[in-house]
C-alpha cells in the first residue's frame, strides 16, 4: 500500500486524568506569577473545583485576573479582553470551559503580544494580515467533551446575522503549550450538552477518518477515538452521566478529535456549521449533531454512485459501521447501511433540535448553500444533496 505524502503538526503536552486539574497551580507558576484565568459562566463553578481552584492559584501566583465568557467569542469580545489586561503583565493564559471558552482564551494569548484587531487575522473575512505567531503562554482546560480545541491550532470566533461569519485565526503555534484534561469537571455537564458536544466530537472523528486529508496516523488516531466515542455517547448522556470512566471516554474522544482535525480536515458538515452558524445563533455542537446523520447518508449514497472512486470512502465508512454492530458483522454495504441507522437513531434518542427550532427556514436555504464549504468531505456535494440534508433537518 503507498502512503501519500503528508505532515503532522505538534500537540500539547498532555496531562489526562481525573483529579489532574489539582495540577494547574503548578502548570501556571511554571509559566511566571500573573495568570489570565478564561471561563465561562458557569462551568467551572458547576464542577464544584471553583473554590479549590482558586485557593490555589491565589496562593501560588502573585496576580490571578478572571476573563468571563458567554456564549460563542466574537472579534469584538477578544479586542475587548486584550484591551483590558494588555498591561497587565500576563505571563499565561489558562481557558477552563466548553470549546467556545477554549477558543477564546487561545485568541486572547494570542493577541495580548500585538496591537491590532483580532478581525485583521481571521481567515476569508479579515485584511489579509500574517500572524507571526507570537503568543502568551496558554493552558486548554475543557469542561465539555466536544470541539477539542484543547489540541487545535485555530481559534473559531463569529458574529451572528445576514453579514455575519464563523471563521479561524490560525497559526502553528497557537496550539495550546499544555492541554489539561480532567474528566470530573465533566461530571456537572448539562444532558443537553453533553449531547451535543459528544455528537460533535463524533462527527469530528468520523470527517477526519474519511477526509481526503487523511494520512494512516490521523486514521489510527481518529479510530482510537470513535471506539470510545460509540461505547461512550450514549451511556454519557444516559445511565453513565456520573460515571468518571465515561466521562473520560468522551474526553479521550474528543481530544483525538482535536488532534485528528488539525491534521486531516473536516467535511461538509463542518462546512455547514460554519455557514449556519454565521447566519443564525446556534451553538456548533447542535448544528454538526443535527445534520450529521443526513450528511453522512447523503455521503454515502453519492459514493456508492462514484462506483470505484467511491470505495475508500465507503470502506472507512463501514469500518465505522462495524462498530456499532452488536452481533454479526455485516458486509460493507450493511455496515454503512448500519452506520446510517444508528446516526438517525442516536439523533433522536438525543433530542438533538432541529435547524427549524432556531429559526432556519426553507427561505434560508440557498443563503446557506452559497457560504457552504465541502472542505474535505470524500465527495464533493453539489448544492441539491446539500439542499437534501438542510431540507432533512428543517
Amino acid at each position: 500500500m503507498v502512503i501519500k505524502p503528508f505532515t503532522f503538526s505538534r500537540i500539547p503536552k498532555i496531562h489526562f486524568g481525573a483529579g489532574s486539574i489539582e495540577m494547574l497551580d503548578s502548570l501556571l507558576g511554571g509559566f511566571g506569577a500573573t495568570a489570565l484565568i478564561v471561563t465561562g459562566s458557569r462551568s467551572l463553578e458547576s464542577s464544584g473545583k471553583f473554590d479549590v481552584v482558586e485557593q490555589a492559584l491565589r496562593k501560588r501566583l502573585d496576580a490571578v485576573h478572571y476573563f468571563t465568557v458567554s456564549g460563542e467569542p466574537s472579534p469584538d469580545l477578544i479586542d475587548e479582553a486584550v484591551a483590558n489586561f494588555k498591561n497587565s503583565g500576563i505571563d499565561a493564559v489558562c481557558a477552563i470551559g466548553g470549546g467556545s471558552v477554549l477558543d477564546a482564551g487561545k485568541a486572547i494569548s494570542a493577541m495580548l503580544p500585538g496591537g491590532d484587531s483580532v478581525f485583521d487575522y481571521l481567515e476569508g473575512v479579515g485584511t489579509g494580515k500574517q500572524h507571526d505567531g507570537r503568543k502568551v503562554p496558554f493552558i486548554a482546560v475543557p469542561t465539555t467533551a466536544g470541539t477539542g480545541s484543547e489540541a487545535t491550532k485555530n481559534a473559531v470566533l463569529s458574529t451572528v446575522g445576514a453579514d455575519g461569519y464563523k471563521k479561524s485565526l490560525r497559526h502553528d503555534n497557537f496550539i495550546p503549550d499544555i492541554a489539561l484534561i480532567d474528566p470530573e469537571l465533566m461530571l456537572s455537564c448539562p444532558l443537553h450538552v453533553t449531547s451535543s458536544t459528544g455528537m460533535d466530537a463524533l462527527t469530528q472523528l468520523m470527517e477526519a477518518y474519511v477526509s481526503t486529508n487523511a494520512s494512516p496516523v490521523t486514521d489510527a488516531a481518529a479510530f482510537s477515538g470513535l471506539e470510545y466515542a460509540v461505547d461512550n455517547l450514549i451511556p454519557a448522556c444516559t445511565t453513565g452521566a456520573e460515571n468518571v470512566g465515561v466521562r473520560a471516554g468522551m474526553a479521550y474522544a474528543a481530544l483525538q478529535s482535536g488532534i485528528c482535525l488539525a491534521n486531516a480536515g473536516l467535511g461538509t458538515v463542518h462546512g455547514l456549521a460554519s455557514a449556519l452558524g454565521g447566519l443564525f445563533d446556534i451553538p456548533h455542537g447542535v448544528v454538526c449533531g443535527t445534520v450529521m446523520g443526513a450528511a453522512v447518508r447523503v455521503t454515502i449514497e453519492r459514493l456508492r454512485s462514484e462506483k470505484e472512486t467511491g470505495l475508500t470512502g465507503l470502506r472507512k465508512y463501514a469500518d465505522i459501521g462495524m462498530l456499532m454492530a452488536d452481533g454479526d458483522v455485516p458486509d460493507m454495504d450493511g455496515a454503512c447501511d448500519l452506520l446510517i441507522m444508528k446516526l438517525a437513531e442516536w439523533t433522536e434518542m438525543l433530542r438533538i433540535p432541529r435547524l427549524g427550532d432556531y429559526g432556519v427556514t426553507g427561505s434560508d436555504i440557498d443563503s446557506i448553500i452559497e457560504k457552504t464549504d465541502n472542505k474535505n468531505n470524500p465527495v464533493d456535494l453539489d448544492r441539491e444533496d446539500i439542499r437534501r440534508i438542510l431540507v432533512a433537518r428543517i
